[in-house]
């Protein structure tokens, strides 16, 4: 249960990165709400997660989803620029999780 806590708290920190975009400066107020609304909601779902699983490898995996989340949405959705070195850096956060959660394992 908690790692489904956990993925849910990493897709919020996405909104909020995307919130936070779209608010240009918290100039636009319902977009500056959102921001808010996801960042507790990120942030308190990470805060149960954290209950049951190790802060590293927890920590690890929340920023991981939102980072890479971010970034591929924002390459989508956003007219981010797309480079091998993107897509590439993308790949190594991701190894790096995986990575994390394996040495994580028991």
């Amino acid at each position: 249960m908690a790692w489904i806590v956990l993925v849910l708290a990493g897709l919020f920190e996405v909104a909020m990165a995307l919130s936070l975009k779209l608010s240009n400066g918290f100039t636009h107020v319902w977009w500056s709400v959102s921001f808010g609304v996801t960042a507790v909601l990120s942030f308190g779902l990470l805060s149960y997660a954290l209950k049951s699983l190790e802060v590293g490898t927890a920590y690890a995996v929340w920023t991981g989803i939102g980072a890479v989340g971010t970034a591929v949405l924002g390459m989508i959705a956003m007219g981010d620029d797309v480079s091998p070195v993107r897509v590439a850096s993308i790949a190594l956060i991701l190894a790096g999780v995986v990575g994390l959660n394996l040495a994580g394992a028991h």
